[in-house]
């Protein structure tokens, strides 16, 4: 087992340290994460990580090697390192299931402890939430904007490693059909596919030549990367290629420059002139939702396009805005005890409010099943026939989150047809929701 104990702050291993010498460490408390707002122009937000994190939480420990690391560099004094030893954590974790939609103080995840335990947890909690669910919000957007059309995240070149894996779990979550990443599919189970570079077109002596020795190797069946060159020729050679080994044509041609609607409108008809119908159109660069909106919407007809391959604009910052989810703590207990009562807490800070209270939310429907509140309870019961959005994922010592992929997928698709048809727009416009106190639950 992999630990996790050092993907923390500094800073939180010196709060622990002074609460400790407070006694304030083992009081119990709740902490809350959320967003304060979305980023402009959004109506909804995605939930990703949440199984991730709950994975992440049994495996935060601190073995010898590291509380000797520790110690050495002055983090902490002999009495934490031998509290951090022992420490699993023992409280629980309630979260916005994967593929869940959130919106402005959405309480998406609840972390309850002892402060000791629960304040270590902030980077850990915040750097798995944030950046999923960056990522599956701009996935969902772009989901949303290609329609019927199959959606392939190709970024892993684009980012670090390991959050190029992380992101393609999130795209998959959100509707993109698959990855180029090979280790989210051995991770993940996210289905996987590919083309070929450019590269492979320049290492052999002419396109033809390449074109058959991918086809000798994968069968015709495979996608042909046609514009190296010139695309025109790129889609004859294409095609003849193909013929050579008994297809009509190839599978997918995928072309990843010039004037994307026009360049697949004379594919389609080429394709079809030379009797390639089922051969398949997949384009890519650098395409966002806005790209693909704009190609499905032309004005001269929606661009004949099977595919979209998306990498920069989903994985990078430019593309996928933060979430902005920050960790609070919203209630503590005056006294140590598991039966102490909690009292809420909250910021004041000018542009950084909190809301005190240990706070239970529910997502309320009117007739025609459209998502029209979300209600914050100061219990855990909520109105009738309102649906709880926190589910517990981590209780004494022990993870259980669903990590199902299809099932999170099918969660994120039910969700966002719940969400009226203005809030899917890509156009900038306000949160379709803002999560709200119940009337009443103010005191």
């Amino acid at each position: 087992m992999t630990s996790t104990g050092l993907r923390t702050d500094h800073y939180e291993l010196t709060m622990l340290e002074a609460a400790r010498q407070s006694g304030i460490a083992e009081h119990r408390c709740v902490f809350e994460v959320f967003a304060r707002a979305l980023p402009p122009g959004r109506r909804y937000g995605v939930v990703a990580g949440t199984a991730r994190l709950a994975d992440a939480v049994d495996r935060f420990r601190f073995d010898d090697r590291t509380c000797d690391h520790l110690a050495a560099a002055g983090v902490i004094d002999g009495a934490t390192r031998r509290w951090l030893g022992g420490y699993h954590f023992s409280g629980a974790v309630a979260a916005y299931v994967d593929g869940e939609t959130y919106f402005p103080y959405s309480p998406i995840a609840r972390v309850e402890g002892t402060f000791g335990e629960a304040v270590l947890l902030e980077t850990l909690v915040l750097s798995i939430l944030n950046h999923d669910s960056a990522v599956a919000s701009a996935a969902a957007r772009i989901s949303v904007a290609a329609r019927d059309a199959t959606l392939i995240e190709m970024g892993g070149r684009r980012t670090h490693e390991e959050a190029a894996v992380d992101a393609a779990r999130a795209a998959y979550i959100s509707g993109f059909h698959a990855s180029s990443n090979l280790e989210a599919g051995r991770r993940y189970g996210v289905p996987t596919t590919g083309t070929a570079a450019h590269a492979f077109t320049l290492a052999h002596p002419s396109e033809c030549a390449a074109f058959r020795a991918q086809i000798r190797a994968l069968g015709p069946d495979t996608t042909l990367l046609v514009d190296t060159f010139d695309t025109e020729t790129g889609l004859r050679n294409a095609v003849a290629a193909a013929r050579e080994a008994g297809a009509d044509g190839p599978g997918a041609v995928r072309i990843d420059s010039g004037n994307l609607p026009a360049e697949a409108r004379r594919a389609r008809a080429l394709l079809d002139a030379l009797g390639a119908t089922r051969t398949r159109i997949v384009v890519s660069g650098d395409l966002d939702e806005y790209a693909i909106d704009a190609l499905e919407r032309d004005p001269n007809g929606r661009a004949p396009i099977d595919a979209y391959g998306v990498g920069t604009q989903l994985v990078t910052g430019s593309g996928h805005p933060t979430a902005g989810f920050v960790y609070k703590l919203v209630a503590i207990a005056e006294t140590p005890g598991t039966d102490a009562p909690l009292h809420p807490v909250e910021k004041r800070s000018i542009g950084k409010a909190t809301r005190g209270h240990r706070k239970s939310p529910f997502r309320v429907y009117d007739a025609d099943g459209h998502a029209v509140a979300e209600l914050l309870m100061l219990t855990d019961d909520g109105p009738d026939g309102a649906r709880p959005l926190l589910l517990s994922i981590y209780r004494d010592g022990v993870a259980f989150a669903d990590p199902s992929l299809p099932a999170a997928r099918a969660h994120h698709l039910r969700c966002r047809n719940e969400l009226p048809p203005g809030a899917l727009d890509l156009a900038d416009g306000a949160p379709h929701l803002r999560a709200e106190l119940a009337e009443g639950s103010r005191r």
